[in-house]
Parts: C-alpha cells; structure tokens; sequence
C-alpha cells in the first residue's frame, strides 16, 4: 500500500489522515463540506506546530509529514489510485452505502475498503461495491493520534487476504490489532462500553445517582480511567445519539431507542467535549 483515502474530514477522519500520513502513506482527506476540510486543516497544523515547539517532532519531519498529507472536496481526487480507502462517514447505513457506491467508480480494482463504523457490520454495505470481499470493518478509537487499538472484524464475506494486508497496515501505523472472528453488533470494545452506558444512563433517567457520582463509582469501583459520562463526553454524545436511533431503526425493539439523558442533551446541541458541554459543562475549563 501506498496512498490512502479517508472519507470524512471529521474528528476520527481527520486524525486516522493525520496518523497514516505520519507513518508514511501518502493520505488524502476528504469531506463535501469545504467548512469540515478547513476546521480539519487547522486541527492538523495546530497539531504540528504545537509538537514541534514541545520538540517531540522537528520541523523539518513536520513538513514532511504534512506534504504527505492533503484535503479536499473533490472525491474524484481523493480516492482516485488509492489502494486502501477508510470510510469515516456517519454511522448510518443508507449514507455508507451510497459513499461506498460512488467511491467505487473511481478506485482501481484491487482497492480495499476499511469502515471505521463503530457498529454497523459490513456485510450490511459490501455489496455497494464490486469487490465485497475487499470490504471490511477497521475500527479505531479516538483520540486516533493517541488510542493504540484497532478492531478488524473479517465478516462472511472477507478474504483473508484482505484482513492479512489490513492486520500489515494497521501494524505499520502503530496501531494494535485485534481480530474480530464473526460479526456482531458493536464489535467487542462498543458492546461492552454500550452496555456500561446504558445502566449509567438508565440509572440517571431513573434518579438512582448523579453524574457525578455514578463516573465516580465507575471509576473507583471498576478502576477504570474515565467514567461513562466522561467517555460520552469525550466521544460525541451526537455520536452515540446516531449509533442509538440507527440501532433502533433496525430492530424496532424499544430497548434500543437512545435514553431520555441522551436525547435531551442531542436536542440542545449539548454534545460533549466538541460544543464545550455535555454531560459536565467545560466552557469554563
């Protein structure tokens, strides 16, 4: 592999561009939005300047780096002879399948298809393309630039050659992957995480205790390193907001639908961390 596309310029877009750029791929970052690939230029050169003055890198790699690494608007440009493309678009089937199917008018035919969705398996979209066994799920974590782990789920579909190149890949980028043997909803990290939501949400919706000090129980109780609102926070909580009601579309099953705690906040626009509150207000931080 040597050129790289990711589709979607957002927070996990931006940075697994930034990541495999910094690895030595040749990366293009794409989103429709001309305001998305701006913000997620300045996050990347932001990014650079700040390392550089703190020295972990120097600045002649920082602009190395970074003529590595390109935005733009026009899909065309971007996965034009690109061997691998990641698509980092929103958790919603319709709108991966469609990505996907435009995608693949201007790829060559060996191109691999890696989907950073935190849910959706991709058997569900494989066949937008014309090779479906190029197609698989190569989740990451944010903050991409700093989580080590990546979760390659090989569906019925996949060839082994295809995970065996994405296993080299993910390595070369210093990632840690883990192999998903079967399909299932929310791989493994997100089934265990949804599941901790989903009490602490149930538990907050119901007045068992607060914010505060259900992340606090977690926290000490479990020793983990952040408690569940803290994540969602840190995670997007318009993200988990998505995953939920698209989950909800598929089964139908009222267990599924976001929790009150979730809405409520989603409909103020109250997303976390990236709109300076959430769950815990960080405006004043």
């Amino acid at each position: 592999m040597k050129k790289v596309a990711v589709i979607g310029a957002g927070t996990m877009g931006n940075q697994i561009a930034m990541q495999t750029a910094i690895s030595g791929y040749e990366t293009r970052c794409y989103s429709r939005k001309e305001a998305t690939v701006q913000k997620a230029m300045k996050f990347s050169k932001d990014w650079f300047t700040k390392n550089v003055a703190k020295e972990k890198i120097t600045q002649e790699d920082s602009d190395l780096i970074q003529s590595r690494l390109g935005f733009t608007t026009n899909l065309k440009e971007a996965v034009e002879g690109a061997d691998l493309v990641i698509e980092a678009v929103a958790d919603v089937l319709a709108t991966k399948r469609a990505t996907l199917s435009e995608i693949d008018k201007y790829t060559p035919e060996h191109t691999i298809y890696a989907s950073n969705s935190s849910y959706i398996v991709s058997s569900l979209f494989a066949d937008s393309v014309k090779h479906p066994e190029n197609v698989l799920n190569v989740h990451f974590f944010n903050p991409v630039l700093i989580m080590k782990l990546v979760e390659v789920v090989q569906g019925p579909h996949v060839s082994d050659e295809t995970v065996e190149q994405i296993f080299e890949f993910a390595k070369s980028i210093n990632k840690i992957p883990v192999l998903v043997q079967k399909e299932i909803y929310g791989f493994v990290v997100n089934r265990i995480f949804s599941a901790i939501t989903k009490e602490a949400c149930y538990m907050l919706d119901q007045g068992v205790a607060s914010i505060e000090d259900i992340d606090i129980a977690v926290k000490n109780g479990l020793g983990h390193p952040m408690g569940p609102f803290e994540l969602l926070d840190m995670t997007g909580i318009d993200l988990e907001y998505d995953v939920l009601t698209e989950r909800y579309r598929s089964t139908g099953s009222l267990s599924d639908k976001p929790s009150p705690a979730i809405v409520e906040r989603y409909a103020r626009g109250e997303y976390g961390r990236k709109t300076k509150k959430g769950f815990y207000d960080y405006s004043t931080k």
